[in-house]
């Protein structure tokens, strides 16, 4: 249990909610913050504004995915007011303190440096990296179905970055009887590829593999669809581009050939808020249980 620990939610979505649920339900002290505008109740729960919050006995602090905007600022979808973490108020919290983020951004890591306190970004977890995969590629899959008017059994895909996301991406196109062809970096990643019964391909030969394409579906952070390649692409193609910001594909130089390019982020958060927001909340009740029941006598010192 985590009675008597202090968690601050500040800002997010509707995953957030099922975090909620979980940490309410294992009786932590819970304070929403960018929730005013939530229409449900939570017994024994707080909505407050950031002014309200008692700094000196948070111990930790539950941001969005998405983690900060480049002045602090966070994601509130259930409220129109202004929400920023900064080292003013974060110097306040006790030094045990810790900040769980979806993923980090520079302003988050330069704030959490300057008043030593650490960051745990849940995203770089392999876990709940693979488990996101899945309403990931159920969306991307759906999205796919949505833009084209060809049966993905037996059209030509590429799938570019055999990550977490992307092998999930390319086990499931192949079940559904895709000729799948996946590009990657690493020789492990293009011999996993060809032991999985897909046909594997290195990046800088992608040219040769787009000629031909229905859907392409990019994973990897950087420009791997630049214009050289992209001129190679049939104008019928479809890409979904689901790496972070800004993606890695030229969509200028893609509508520009008539070529549909979708750029698409948080795809767990818009299909499948519910269980993305299990994945999270589960994943972060344990590392919270973990750290009390060790350090138990940090609680409210």
């Amino acid at each position: 249990m985590l009675t008597g620990v202090h968690i601050v939610i500040l800002g997010g979505d509707a995953r957030q909610l099922e975090v909620i649920n979980k940490l309410n339900e294992l009786d932590a002290t819970l304070d929403l913050v960018g929730f005013d505008q939530l229409d449900r109740y939570y017994a024994g729960v707080s909505k407050i504004d950031v002014e309200d919050i008692q700094y000196s006995t948070v111990d930790a602090i539950v941001l969005p995915v998405s983690g900060t905007s480049d002045d602090g600022t966070v994601e509130t979808v259930f409220s129109d007011k202004s929400v920023r973490i900064t080292e003013e108020w974060l110097q306040q919290t006790p030094d045990h303190c810790t900040i769980y983020s979806g993923i980090s951004t520079p302003y988050l890591r330069e704030c959490a440096k300057t008043c030593q306190r650490e960051v745990v970004q849940l995203f770089e977890r392999d876990d709940v990296a693979i488990y996101n995969s899945i309403p990931t590629v159920e969306g991307t899959l759906m999205m796919v179905i949505q833009n084209t008017d060809i049966t993905i059994h037996q059209s030509n895909v590429v799938i570019l970055g055999l990550g977490r996301t992307g092998m999930t991406m390319a086990r499931t196109f192949d079940a559904l009887g895709a000729k799948v062809c996946v590009g990657a970096r690493e020789p492990e990643s293009l011999a996993r590829i060809r032991e999985m019964g897909m046909i594997p391909f290195h990046i800088k030969d992608l040219e040769k593999y787009i000629t031909d394409v229905d859907v392409c579906i990019n994973t990897i952070p950087s420009r791997v669809l630049t214009g050289k390649v992209l001129s190679k692409m049939p104008s019928r193609a479809l890409i979904v581009d689901i790496a972070s910001n800004p993606g890695g594909t030229d969509f200028r130089y893609a509508e520009k050939r008539g070529i549909k390019a979708l750029h698409v982020l948080g795809i767990p958060a818009m299909v499948a808020p519910k269980t993305a927001g299990r994945i999270i909340g589960n994943v972060l009740s344990e590392l919270l249980l973990e750290k009390y029941i060790e350090e138990d006598d940090t609680i409210g010192s």
